[in-house]
């Protein structure tokens, strides 16, 4: 199924924030649809004006008040009828920070048949009455599901699989006001829709106007909960035996916390800097056991990648604990030998260059250019001896504290070591025009192109990999483009005692025509993409992605 969202704003006299919604949900992409239902006459103006369909913004009036429940129905039905897949809710009062959107599509995109609904952490800003209501209401929704898998049915920040909606909206009587959010997800749940669960941040404004009427809201939420309880027993062995299976969400590559990885590394630097790399590697192992047990994501996306490569490579590769086990292992070489060749430890003798004279033609020409590394290998151990071999001046790209923390151990234990980095999230033209100016004068630039975005999941491509379908984020094609340099893609396997340095051509200058933009940056992941999977084949255990990467089902 493609992938076609779009976002469904319902608003009833919230005038004040909807701009600032709707240019962030542009900002990514998104087309949106805002449903007035039935506002007052200012608030009607308002919202008229930001009508622009040919700029994605669509503005469709109910001349009665409906409901917030009769807004949504009504918008669901709308983006289903104008061909979208999936719609997003979201409020008109700016309560629901748009920052969580990219989490939110990625999980949708990966279960498309999944309600991706957003479980919400609050500030101080919430009122006291709310939270206890919502306790009320979870405990109900508990007894309706008879499951545990909604953690929270009020929250009306989600994604829904629109063509799951519409059967249900054309087949039920949904509420039409605060009732719908809780029971469109319960009826949802009944149908055998799964249900995932993410956090947001949820804060409510000082000058927010709520439409939530204490008296006959909660009235309205009583009969709703009262009808479902009956509904469910009568209904108890169709509800059991669509009761949805339990999906373990695929989790963003950023929003995986860091484990106890600084703390991790701080003790190798230490033990290697004292002891050498031997003892270190012997001192490490209870550390990579203790990661090991404790990762579940990582391990279950190790056992998932083990069994895909396997069937391409050889079946001596199997998908057990065992297995999964050594491919940590392998990882926690690939960080001591970091170590190693940051403290000098890893000579030019241990390298074998494979297109020696190209990339020593690439040098000698002392022009910038844009290199494409990935998380297969070690690159690392290139970036280590650079300066020892060329003298050429390195910027890696980075999105995590991850790397910020390992340059600052580096700095502590090898002060001669530090490499230049910038920690992004995005790339404005600020950081394109620093980059620009680093490439005339002759540094590289290097950027990981094997994770998706962090801060704009629509920016990827659905390219096969290993035989399935994976998400590449386009970001490393569009910044070669607009800096308009030679691109290279690079990688360095441990092949034994040695490190086996691969220097290829991508291009001599990346373009993007604008009638078939997606496709030449199709084109161009995938040219890198096959370059990746040439050599994950050869050293299947040197990949080091320890996220779920491939789209479920593809």
């Amino acid at each position: 199924m493609n992938f076609c969202p779009c976002a469904i704003v319902p608003s009833y006299n919230h005038n004040t924030a909807v701009g600032q919604v709707i240019d962030q949900l542009r900002a990514q992409n998104l087309p949106v649809l805002i449903i007035d239902d039935g506002s007052d006459s200012p608030t009607k103006e308002v919202l008229a004006k930001f009508n622009d369909p040919d700029n994605g913004v669509q503005v469709h009036r109910l001349e009665i008040n409906h409901g917030k429940g009769g807004a949504v129905s009504y918008g669901l039905k709308l983006a289903y009828d104008l061909g979208y897949t999936h719609g997003i809710q979201l409020d008109a009062d700016g309560q629901h920070e748009t920052n969580a959107l990219p989490a939110l599509l990625i999980l949708a995109k990966c279960h498309p048949d999944c309600l991706i609904s957003g479980k919400p952490i609050y500030d101080e800003t919430v009122p006291k009455s709310r939270k206890i209501g919502r306790w009320l209401t979870h405990v109900w929704v508990w007894i309706e599901t008879l499951s545990f898998q909604i953690s929270d049915s009020m929250c009306g920040y989600r994604v829904y699989p629109l063509a799951a909606c519409h059967k249900l909206l054309d087949q039920n009587k949904i509420g039409q006001r605060m009732d719908f959010d809780i029971e469109i997800m319960v009826r949802l749940f009944w149908q055998g829709v799964p249900v995932i669960m993410t956090p947001v941040r949820v804060n409510y404004p000082v000058d927010n106007i709520s439409n939530f009427h204490v008296l006959r809201d909660n009235w309205h939420i009583t009969k709703m909960h009262t009808r479902l309880v009956f509904t469910m027993l009568l209904n108890l062995p169709k509800i059991l035996r669509n009761r949805p299976r339990k999906v373990s969400p695929a989790t963003h590559w950023a929003g995986l916390d860091e484990r106890g990885m600084s703390w991790g590394l701080s003790i190798m630097a230490f033990i290697y800097h004292l002891l050498g790399r031997k003892i270190c590697f012997y001192a490490m192992q209870p550390i990579l056991v203790y990661f090991f047990l404790t990762g579940r994501k990582q391990r279950a996306a190790s056992l998932d990648y083990l069994k895909r490569i396997g069937r391409v490579v050889t079946p001596k590769i199997n998908a057990n604990w065992w297995q999964s086990f050594l491919h940590f292992r392998h990882f926690a070489q690939m960080a001591l030998d970091k170590f190693s060749a940051w403290m000098g430890d890893v000579s030019l003798a241990d390298l074998i260059i494979v297109n020696e004279a190209e990339m020593d033609a690439v040098i000698s020409s002392r022009k910038g250019v844009v290199v494409f590394a990935s998380h297969l290998g070690n690159i690392e151990i290139c970036r280590a001896l650079a300066r020892k071999r060329s003298g050429v001046k390195i910027t890696v790209l980075t999105h995590t504290k991850h790397a910020v923390h390992f340059n600052q151990l580096l700095a502590k234990y090898s002060p001669d070591a530090i490499v230049d980095m910038l920690q992004v999230s995005d790339l404005g033209p600020a950081t394109a025009i620093e980059l620009q100016d680093r490439l005339a004068n002759g540094e590289w630039i290097v950027i990981a192109g094997d994770r998706t975005p962090v801060s704009d999941s629509k920016r990827v491509s659905e390219i096969e990999f290993i035989g399935y379908k994976a998400l590449f984020g386009q970001g490393s094609v569009i910044l070669a483009a607009l800096l308009k340099a030679p691109v290279y893609m690079m990688l360095c396997m441990k092949d034994g005692s040695k490190y086996q340095v691969i220097f290829e051509k991508l291009s001599d200058q990346i373009t993007l025509p604008r009638k078939n933009r997606e496709a030449a940056i199709k084109n161009a992941l995938s040219i890198y993409v096959a370059f990746l999977e040439r050599f994950c084949k050869k050293h299947p255990y040197q990949w080091f992605n320890f996220f779920e990467f491939w789209i479920r089902g593809k």
